[in-house]
């Protein structure tokens, strides 16, 4: 009804148009905060859990976020795709609570106060334990605040009265029970290996806490003189050559190794005239036969001009066996003035090593003194380098198995800072190891390696990928020290160094998973296969991680954490392993919390049975992750029921390696199963662009913002628009198209709101009853229906919303309400077709209300209460809507396809003649179809046409009907424009 005819009667007075006072512009910014106060004003978390006790309860355990710091982009869409979850389980009927957590100990936390005390030019190490603990609590709970107020206004709804903190006293104390029944089960151990460690923050790293960034670094290619080799006695005097990118592990070096199967070949270099003279007097070099050219690319540039290697002797790794070379430090060392090499013409001397002096002492020369054997090794390879790998046991993982395997150990010759020890023989008090001008081909390390003689190629120029802290952004290294560890490869019955597996064990509960000999990265892959993966590929990923992974080191040289509480026996090395004594350590950490154990009286908990004397008392803490991956136990089975497992967990793909496997682990090691029974995985919030967020590059999209200008349910739109189970995108734009599809569902609220005014149940026409249309409406509806529960329970909101919207403006706003406005417009109030319509307009507005809650959960409210006005109801209490029984409308349902697919067809035939104005609208325009697969009255009808014809194919003419003054159809017994129809005639009337 867009013209208003030529007539002198204007019945616009008795057309029922609708009539709402739901406004089309939402205003979401300032009606969100009141609804969130109505909410908390009505306890409407607290009534949803009376309300649904004893009912199926599904479980959706919170990853814990760390308590720093506002939230970002990740945080927003993490929270609100689990906030979709819960509501939307919640409105299929189940219990679904919701207990928000943090992480609030760990590095990042602690990391940030002590930058606080470096602004103030104080040294963290030496404030007093109890009050830097004290300042991290602080910190922690002023953010805990922050972050609540930040996820509660993105309509998140959960228990934030009270929320899990893995520093509250129960749970620090339920983190140290699950550590104590790793201890009683015998499933830990204090061993020396490298581990991740970051000279920085001075502590050790989970793989979770590392990232990878490109970087350029010294490669050098170094020398070591072949001593003996009994199975090949030409080699003796020769040089075995090494490559490596770490100059700096060079100074404890303890071996060399070799591939068995690698065919290796003595070179010497002919031809050319030496920069370098040591290149040229050292004479053969043993490398790998095919890595030649590499070798010589590397030496070239130090000969003018170089011609050639030529090869002396060749022959299998395995040939190796048994030889021995010298440090090439080692001669330099005892006579620092002197030039080196076995035939050194003298020069390359260079400048010596600050901390060399004039001479070492014996004892501490012992180190470079002794032989260094060469070493089968699998994993030595012919990709780059010489073919040989010098190993520096203290610093990776393969060079600390290997040279275990020989009675080889570590010598802790770097400390924590990255700096070699005061006493070390070499660089002694030097360092760090990670500043790139002490490892530059210039640095002190290059510098006595060329004036030894040793150094046959240094370059600045080597790219590749480096881990880093993901906190501090500096280099970390693999540093071997004494730390904490869960095995992954050892049953309960197997040798544990350093574990005091008691004859007690499982007098205070179960017996151990592992007792049975299975192992705990066996139990953990038994768990993953049982486990639903959200997508399924998630599976392999998670998978490949736990079957690559080491023995987990749950150690930390830290401050603010849950302390290892254990005590050592002096003189065996075994942590004492005494229930009675476990439990008065429970006891005292459940009065006082962690930080009970710093200040305890150790004599007290050990008890008569035990002198403190013979005890070393462990006071590093707990990795972060063993917190987290602990919390199934104090937040799922202290507030459900011991064995209970939570329905689902979902994070960031990043918790594959981090607290989804974390959880895993602990729970497989102390109860013989995953924590969890399913787990999805969503990806990472990038720009619009595709680029990842960064304050640097000025991509950042702040939730707060787009929260503060146009409301939550936007982004709440937005992240269940997004394909969430890869990265996705976020910008101006992204959020124009969320903004636009909102619109179009808000107004097709707003219009049931405006039919429906006025409805009531004595209105209500049973579905025998209605005419053919609304039949199919509904029945469309029951298929909506079906399809939006399966993308729920897939948690496929993505395809949940699209159903939503498009049913919406498709099936509706395009087509039933264009098709029925005349009916609800001009019927008279009691006619059948008019109440059947508002019938079903009552069915789709309960329905659609419904299914848009868990998303638009602020704008459900509004258009719930616009209808229903209630001060303590809630669009949020109600559960899945109940349909109407419909009889098989399939080959119904079929041939209204048909009929819509042809309505489509003469709306565009019609459309050429409104450009040329030859009709003002459809109701002008008589049409002629070449199948008429309804009655021709019902097709005008659906059509919005004067008259439908059957004819040849789809044509449009004008009508020369006159058109009636109320409802504006061009009706044959309308005989004059203005003239009323014979129905509006009788309403009207």
């Amino acid at each position: 009804m867009t013209d208003t005819p030529d007539s002198a009667r204007d019945y616009r007075d008795t057309v029922f148009l609708p009539k709402t006072d739901f406004p089309m512009k939402a205003g979401l910014a300032a009606k969100e905060p009141a609804i969130l106060e109505r909410w908390e004003k009505i306890g409407l978390y607290d009534r949803l859990r009376r309300e649904r006790q004893g009912r199926e309860r599904f479980i959706l355990h919170d990853g814990p976020p760390y308590a720093n710091g506002d939230i970002h982009m990740g945080h927003a869409m993490n929270k609100v795709l689990k906030d979709i979850i819960v509501r939307s389980q919640s409105l299929m009927g189940k219990d679904a609570p919701y207990v928000p957590g943090w992480d609030c100990h760990g590095l990042p936390i602690e990391w940030k106060v002590e930058e606080a005390y470096r602004a103030k030019k104080l040294n963290k190490d030496e404030v007093p334990v109890a009050q830097f603990r004290a300042e991290c609590r602080a910190y922690a709970e002023k953010w805990v605040a922050v972050q609540r107020a930040q996820f509660e206004r993105l309509g998140v709804m959960g228990d934030w009265a009270d929320p899990y903190l893995t520093m509250k006293f129960d749970a620090e104390a339920a983190i140290v029970g699950e550590l104590l029944k790793f201890a009683e089960s015998g499933q830990l151990y204090r061993g020396a290996k490298p581990v991740m460690w970051s000279p920085v923050e001075k502590t050790a790293l989970a793989e979770a806490e590392v990232e990878y960034e490109d970087v350029v670094s010294t490669q050098i290619d170094v020398a070591f003189e072949i001593i003996d080799a009994p199975n090949a006695p030409e080699l003796v005097g020769a040089h075995a050559v090494i490559w490596t990118t770490t100059p700096w592990t060079i100074p404890v070096n303890q071996a060399l190794s070799y591939g068995p199967e690698i065919e290796y070949a003595i070179v010497e270099i002919v031809g050319g005239e030496s920069h370098d003279a040591p290149l040229k007097s050292l004479g053969r070099f043993l490398i790998a036969e095919q890595l030649q050219p590499e070798f010589a690319q590397r030496v070239a540039m130090k000969l003018a001009p170089f011609t050639d290697l030529q090869i002396r002797w060749t022959g299998k790794g395995s040939q190796l066996e048994g030889a021995t070379a010298r440090h090439p430090i080692y001669n330099y060392l005892r006579h620092p003035g002197e030039s080196r090499g076995p035939a050194s013409s003298g020069e390359g001397s260079g400048t010596p090593g600050q901390a060399r002096g004039d001479g070492v002492s014996e004892a501490a020369l012992a180190f470079f003194a002794k032989p260094r054997p060469f070493l089968p090794g699998d994993f030595v390879t012919t990709d780059a380098g010489t073919g040989l790998v010098h190993m520096s046991p203290d610093h990776g993982e393969d060079d600390f198995l290997l040279c275990k395997q020989y009675g080889l150990d570590p010598v802790f010759a770097v400390d924590g800072a990255g700096m070699y020890r005061d006493d070390w023989a070499w660089l002694g008090g030097q360092g760090s190891v990670i500043n790139k001008k002490f490892v530059a081909a210039d640095g002190p390390i290059c510098t006595d390696l060329r004036a030894a003689g040793a150094l046959l190629a240094a370059s600045d120029d080597f790219a590749h990928s480096y881990p880093h802290s993901w906190r501090s952004k500096a280099k970390v290294i693999f540093r071997a020290t004494p730390q904490w560890f869960i095995p992954m490869d050892r049953s309960a019955t197997s040798d544990l160094p350093g574990a005091g597996r008691s004859a007690e064990v499982g007098s205070q509960g179960e017996p151990s998973p592992l007792d049975n000999g299975a192992t705990l990265r066996e139990i953990a892959l038994d768990a993953i296969a049982a486990t639903r993966w959200v997508p399924a590929r998630a599976e392999n990923r998670i998978r490949a991680m736990v079957e690559g992974r080491p023995d987990w080191v749950i150690s930390r040289q830290r401050a603010w954490g849950v302390p290892i509480a254990l005590y050592v026996n002096r003189a065996t090395g075994e942590y004492l392993n005494d229930p009675s004594v476990n439990a008065r350590i429970l006891a005292a950490f459940k009065a006082g919390g962690a930080d009970a154990w710093f200040a305890a009286d150790h004599q007290a908990l050990l008890g008569a049975e035990y002198k403190l004397a013979d005890y070393e008392v462990i006071n590093d803490i707990l990795d972060v992750w063993f917190d987290s991956g602990s919390t199934h136990a104090f937040v799922i089975e202290a507030r459900y029921g011991e064995g209970t497992r939570a329905n689902l967990y979902l994070e960031g793909s990043d918790q594959h390696r981090g607290w989804f496997q974390s959880s895993l682990l602990e729970s497989s090691g102390t109860r013989g199963r995953a924590p969890y029974d399913a787990v999805l995985t969503h990806g990472f919030a990038l720009d619009q662009t595709g680029r990842k967020m960064s304050k640097s590059l000025g991509n950042v999209v702040d939730p707060l913002k787009i929260i503060q200008e146009s409301g939550a349910d936007i982004l709440r739109m937005w992240v269940a628009s997004t394909d969430y189970f890869d990265d996705v995108k976020i910008g101006k734009e992204v959020l124009a198209t969320a903004s636009d599809s909102y619109r179009k569902l808000r107004n097709t609220f707003r219009y049931l709101l405006g039919a429906l005014d006025g409805f009531s149940a004595a209105e209500k026409v049973p579905v025998r009853d209605m005419p053919d249309l609304e039949r199919y409406v509904l029945h469309r509806l029951g298929m909506i229906d079906v399809e939006l529960k399966a993308a729920a329970d897939g948690y496929e909101f993505n395809r949940y919303l699209r159903l939503l919207t498009d049913f919406a403006q498709d099936d509706l706003s395009a087509f039933f309400f264009d098709v029925r406005k005349d009916s609800l417009y001009c019927d008279a109030p009691t006619d059948i077709k008019r109440r059947s319509y508002r019938t079903v307009l009552d069915i789709l507005f309960h329905a659609l209300v419904r299914y848009a809650a868990p998303i638009l959960c602020f704008t459900a409210e509004e258009v719930w209460q616009a209808r229903f006005p209630s001060e303590d109801d809630s669009v949020h209490f109600l559960e899945w809507p109940e349909l109407p029984a419909l009889p098989g409308d399939d080959a119904a349902s079929t041939e209204w396809r048909d009929v819509r697919a042809l309505r489509v067809q003469v709306t565009e035939a019609i459309e050429p003649l409104r450009r040329e104005k030859r009709v003002r609208s459809s109701l002008e325009a008589n049409v002629t179809v070449p199948e008429a697969l309804l009655p021709v009255e019902a097709l005008a009808e659906l059509f919005i046409v004067a008259k439908v014809t059957e004819g040849d194919e789809v044509s449009v003419t004008p009508s020369d009907y006159h058109k009636c003054g109320r409802c504006w159809r061009l009706l044959p017994e309308v005989t004059v424009d203005g003239d009323l129809c014979d129905r509006c005639a009788e309403v009207v009337a």
